[in-house]
């Protein structure tokens, strides 16, 4: 429920979608991606706001990277083949089938933060470590090279509703701005 995402989390997420709203950066200015990474990874922290009817549409398990942390994402980065998740501003673009089947593209918007996601291959697509039964058998989600993925039942119907330019915001305390667009 909309109770789950952390209020400064929506904050930050709304203030870059304002922003990229007014700079007509946004194809689609209806929905708004929320990733939530001050919450632990056995909760729902992946949140699709449909901003024109003001209702949650989607609620979901995501995956943060290996070298981000356990069960609490802690560490961020920008570097290729650093395997941790970056943090901030993105648009999603276009879609393809690739070594995790359909995925969605992430461009980051802000300089030194998440500009590096396209080179980094941080794209939203399926895995099956990001599923109840895997906290059941493991205390945690699995952990990606970075990118935010969703459970596989979920993936295809939300990547299909974000594509082709909506705002992303991946949240956490420690860097919690919207700093230097591109």
């Amino acid at each position: 429920s909309e109770a789950d995402l952390n209020p400064d989390a929506f904050i930050y997420a709304y203030s870059g979608y304002k922003m990229l709203a007014g700079k007509k950066q946004l194809k689609i200015d209806s929905l708004l991606t929320i990733i939530d990474y001050s919450k632990p990874s056995d909760k729902e922290r992946f949140f699709v706001i449909d901003l024109k009817n003001k209702r949650l549409v989607y609620e979901s398990l995501v995956a943060h990277g290996q070298n981000t942390g356990e069960i609490i994402a802690q560490h961020f980065s920008n570097d290729i083949q650093s395997h941790k998740s970056s943090l901030g501003l993105f648009v999603t673009s276009d879609t393809y089938i690739g070594r995790h089947g359909y995925s969605l593209h992430l461009d980051g918007l802000e300089r030194g933060l998440n500009d590096n996601a396209r080179k980094r291959a941080i794209v939203i697509h399926g895995a099956d470590y990001v599923s109840e039964s895997f906290i059941a058998q493991n205390g945690r989600i699995g952990r990606s090279f970075g990118c935010p993925a969703l459970p596989t039942d979920k993936s295809e119907s939300v990547i299909n509703l974000i594509k082709g330019g909506s705002c992303l915001y991946i949240y956490h305390p420690q860097v919690a701005t919207i700093s230097k667009l591109n």
